[in-house]
């Protein structure tokens, strides 16, 4: 036996391994930047690294715009259905609902914007592109129906690839349904702000996109009726450097202001105080929504 006895230390217990959820980070599409998903949405989804304007969906983009407990939806329990028995359209409803969690490419919503009564509509790209189909329609038109009776001031933040085709003749229609309840809003004076997000093509962008009293746009947004590549073989030409971008709209006076995100409420605040002849945020005493 040996004459001494090596003395074992306690074996530390093992580490359990944890597995990061694969949610937690999330990549820039314009520069690559990686970071954490939270810093993203406390940024209001722009980019840290290059300021690049990524997509927000529609509930956090209304969050950013609404006062704190005055948010409240109109019209969520509209669903598209399949007039046209088109092919997969239900499957794919079925699928958008379950991706995208919203009723369907625009969310509609009433509330206090720094106090001040309005209505706002924030279209979803993450709702089958945020194309617009007869639900879309409808829900502008009862938002902007619902701006005629109060007398609130109507904003919609447009974010879409433009006429759902599934829904056909159906689809287009709403691009006269929408603009003649603006056309109302006009008659009687009431303020529409339209704001250009990235992308804003197609019929969202023949219509009530591009009708607002004030016209504004996001850095970088894409912002046109057909892509460039269409235009480009039609013209059978190469296309200004930037073309289709809001800055480019901006410069031709088809946008009125190009506007960073972090400055978008307050924008919206000031611009609709000016349209209605309210007094500042400060001293204006707030009105039931």
């Amino acid at each position: 036996m040996a004459w001494f006895r090596k003395e074992r230390k306690p074996r530390q217990p093992r580490r359990e391994r944890l597995e990061i959820p694969p949610d937690t980070w999330e990549k820039c599409e314009a520069c690559g930047h990686t970071d954490i998903r939270d810093k993203f949405l406390r940024n209001l989804n722009v980019c840290p690294a290059c300021d690049f304007h990524r997509r927000m969906r529609a509930w956090d983009y209304a969050g950013s715009l609404i006062d704190e407990g005055t948010l409240n939806e109109i019209g969520g329990e509209l669903r598209s259905v399949d007039p046209l028995g088109f092919p997969d359209y239900p499957a794919r409803l079925k699928r958008a609902l379950a991706n995208a969690g919203d009723s369907d490419a625009i969310l509609t919503v009433v509330g206090q914007l720094e106090g001040m009564p309005v209505g706002i509509g924030v279209m979803d790209f993450a709702f089958m592109g945020g194309s617009m189909g007869s639900v879309v329609g409808e829900k502008i038109a009862r938002l902007g129906q619902r701006s005629l009776e109060k007398k609130h001031p109507l904003v919609i933040v447009s974010q879409s690839g433009g006429a759902r085709m599934q829904e056909g003749i159906l689809s287009l229609m709403q691009m006269a349904k929408a603009s003649a309840v603006l056309s109302q809003l006009a008659e009687r004076r009431i303020p529409y702000i339209s704001v250009l997000t990235n992308p804003t093509t197609g019929g969202v962008s023949a219509s009530y996109a591009m009708l607002g009293d004030a016209i504004l746009a996001e850095p970088g947004a894409v912002i046109g009726f057909a892509g460039p590549r269409v235009i480009k073989q039609t013209l059978g030409q190469d296309l200004p450097e930037g073309f289709q971008t809001a800055e480019f709209l901006l410069e031709k006076g088809m946008v009125d202001r190009v506007v960073h995100r972090k400055e978008m409420r307050a924008t919206l605040s000031r611009l609709l105080r000016h349209m209605t002849g309210r007094p500042s945020a400060a001293g204006y005493d707030q009105q039931e929504s």
